[in-house]
């Protein structure tokens, strides 16, 4: 017989085997939107820092199909975007390309991408980036409120452009590179080199396609 808390019990053998305690660990996803017309290497570096300083696990690039801010006659075709996006982060293992608003179609807001990863993957914690000159638009955003509780946002900061949102924002500091997609095609436009401004194999490409007027 065995004495347990004062109460009489029957012996028997028991065997008792703990188990480990699991913890799901949530995905930490960057999401980098654009219309990446064509992308360059700012893009690179801040998705590159960002991904880095935070620790999250990838960070994805998603291309518009029609962005609601972008008058459509100054993007070329998803397709040629899409490739090009392919080509610049294909040597870095941390980067992955995400088609899910060219999937979709139409003019996209964010506010429905987030949406849909979140019911894709509702195990994902997202970390949405954008440029420190684009925080102060933030309210101007589709169901900003809403979305704000969706994701969280990362602003990288820029020279003359204040840390003040009305919504959380992480603020990463990462190198200044005034660079922008006009510029590319305003360099082409005019006959000027774009070497080292995109990755290589994306100037390679705008060039066999002749994109953007290039000769």
């Amino acid at each position: 017989m065995v004495q347990v808390f004062n109460k009489t019990i029957s012996s028997v053998d028991v065997e008792i085997v703990e188990q480990p305690i699991e913890i799901q660990k949530k995905h930490r996803v960057g999401l980098i939107g654009g219309t990446f017309n064509p992308p360059h290497i700012a893009h690179l570096m801040i998705a590159d820092q960002v991904g880095k300083q935070l620790g999250l696990d990838h960070v994805e690039f998603i291309p518009d199909y029609l962005p609601p801010h972008v008058d459509s006659k100054d993007a070329i075709e998803a397709k040629h975007r899409v490739e090009m996006v392919r080509l610049a982060i294909e040597d870095n293992p941390m980067f992955q390309l995400n088609l899910i608003e060219i999937e979709r179609g139409g003019k996209s807001f964010t506010y429905n991408t987030i949406q849909e990863l979140k019911r894709r993957h509702p195990e994902t914690e997202y970390y949405f980036i954008i440029g420190g000159d684009m925080v102060q638009y933030l309210p101007k955003w589709h169901k900003i409120k809403e979305l704000s509780k969706m994701v969280n946002f990362v602003g990288v900061e820029r020279p003359k452009f204040e840390q003040v949102s009305a919504y959380p924002v992480i603020w990463v500091d990462a190198p200044n590179l005034d660079l922008s997609s006009t510029d590319i095609r305003n360099n082409i436009k005019h006959g000027r080199s774009i070497k080292y401004l995109v990755p290589k194999k994306v100037e390679e490409y705008i060039k066999e396609n002749s994109l953007y007027g290039y000769k």
